[in-house]
């Protein structure tokens, strides 16, 4: 046994130290001499920003069914050797909780896929890897090559660079997006930040879909996070972002304007705030039901400011624990068939309600209904189209991470 787990700590200590002086297209490299020395191989693939597809840095093409089955619910697959293949497991490959991809991991020839100790020691270097994988995403192009089944268009390249992970939690609090179509998303955006007892989201849509949309929602995401970060509130963050949106309009003879959500959830009391700009209103859902759409009065959009007649005002909302909000752009509920038929918000809700009675956990809730607005409209969305489900929690978060 010592023996064993000092073997372990040999890889550990390889990859971390050696993964300093490491690309993108390093790692794998690093890990698979590390894994020499306890006889294990690895193959890691990816998924698209889409969500849809497992794909690899060389080509190669996983077990579709296991791989996406270990994917979609976060678990671990082992699978014990048969017909002179190896026994391997898949797992999932995570950055904290945003899902990655997956990962094979082939065992030494005896070896038992549902020995307790080994499943630890390969999930451990697979947490490791995922968290090497976004480390190198800063420095070199290789991960997101791989992720992507499409070119993106510029203004999509733009705000996916702004865009914070798709998926997060920690004890109280899940939060999870998705923006289709990925490759040529041009005004929709979304933001969050979790800091203490206090968790902040935010849903945007720029007028138009070119470069100049997603310039609009830049400019959004900046200012808000800007007066997020020296401590105002929600009425000071939307003052902020309309106000530079303005002055731009003005400087560059322009009437572009973004609609947007902004809200604030204190994780110690489930009290949410909520400001309102223009945007569809979020659903609250308890239980898997729709309990009610959030109203508060409505604010014109960022950049519009100087039209209201009023002062903004905040809605206020009691969470129960397990309630989520389910935040969306109104290129979600307005997509239409050949046919002509809108997606629509009841079609919407009631699609969320049937995963939720799933036990889905969030991240793959909003996957399935991303994949459900595009079936609608034959995979080509005429419009941004941008999910977001914050869920206040109590269990939730733990059901994002496998069981080793």
């Amino acid at each position: 046994m010592i023996e064993r787990v000092e073997s372990w700590h040999a890889v550990f200590s390889e990859i971390v130290n050696r993964a300093h002086l490491a690309a993108a297209g390093d790692v794998l490299r690093i890990v698979g001499e590390a894994l020499d020395k306890v006889g294990v191989s690895l193959e890691l693939y990816l998924i698209d920003l889409g969500q849809q597809q497992l794909r690899s840095a060389d080509g190669r093409s996983p077990d579709v069914d296991t791989a996406m089955r270990a994917f979609r619910l976060t678990d671990i697959i082992p699978v014990a050797a048969r017909g002179g293949e190896p026994a391997h497991l898949w797992m999932p490959v995570l950055n904290g909780t945003e899902r990655l991809g997956v990962a094979r991991l082939t065992l030494p020839p005896g070896a038992d896929p549902h020995d307790q100790w080994v499943r630890e020691q390969c999930w451990v270097l697979v947490s490791l890897l995922g968290h090497l994988v976004l480390t190198k995403l800063h420095y070199s192009d290789l991960f997101h090559t791989v992720r992507r089944t499409k070119p993106l268009s510029v203004a999509s390249e733009l705000l996916w660079q702004l865009l914070p992970p798709q998926t997060f939690a920690r004890e109280q609090v899940v939060v999870t997006a998705l923006m289709e179509p990925y490759d040529q998303v041009g005004g929709d955006g979304y933001d969050y930040a979790v800091d203490g007892q206090r968790a902040r989201v935010a849903i945007f849509d720029a007028m138009g879909h070119d470069l100049s949309a997603g310039l609009t929602t830049a400019i959004a995401l900046a200012a808000t996070r800007n007066a997020r970060r020296r401590g105002d509130g929600l009425i000071e963050s939307a003052a902020l972002a309309d106000r530079t949106i303005h002055d731009q309009n003005l400087l560059h003879h322009e009437h572009v304007f973004a609609t947007a959500v902004l809200a604030e959830l204190d994780l110690d009391t489930g009290v949410l705030s909520y400001l309102i700009a223009g945007h569809p209103p979020p659903v609250l859902l308890r239980k898997g039901r729709r309990i009610k759409t959030l109203q508060a009065p409505i604010r014109p959009p960022l950049g519009l400011g100087h039209l209201a007649t009023t002062m903004p005002e905040l809605g206020e909302e009691q969470l129960d624990p397990g309630d989520r909000l389910l935040f969306y752009s109104d290129g979600v509920v307005e997509a239409r068939n050949p046919s002509g038929q809108l997606f629509g918000l009841d079609r919407l809700v009631e699609l969320t309600e049937q995963h939720e009675a799933a036990g889905l956990p969030a991240p793959e809730t909003l996957r399935r209904l991303t994949q459900a607005v595009l079936t609608h409209q034959n995979g080509h969305l005429q419009d941004d189209a941008t999910l977001l489900l914050l869920e206040w929690t109590t269990e939730a978060s733990h059901q994002l991470l496998p069981q080793p």
